[in-house]
């Protein structure tokens, strides 16, 4: 997934998952000597990420509906940002 507003190229990027009470973290953090767009990369980075932990874990919470009562990805935002770097939780 790529986002569509500033292509920079990336020179590092790290990805940290943690369980914290009864909740999924995932933070990115991106790095380039460019100065601009890399906050966009890690945001995009984060989405990503735990769209595809939804996928894994749906079949889990569904309901006999076909819902999902209690999955939320929420408070996505930028921890962080220095030149050329950034997190985003």
């Amino acid at each position: 997934m790529l986002p569509h507003c500033h292509p920079i190229p990336i020179e590092g990027c790290s990805v940290d998952w943690a369980l914290e009470e009864g909740a999924l973290r995932c933070t990115v953090s991106v790095r380039t000597h460019w100065t601009t767009g890399v906050e966009m990369e890690a945001l995009c980075g984060v989405n990503a990420g735990l769209l595809c932990a939804w996928d894994m874990l749906k079949s889990i919470e569904k309901d006999d509906d076909g819902q999902y009562p209690s999955a939320v990805i929420d408070d996505v935002r930028v921890l962080r940002k220095s030149k050329g770097e950034t997190s985003a939780i």
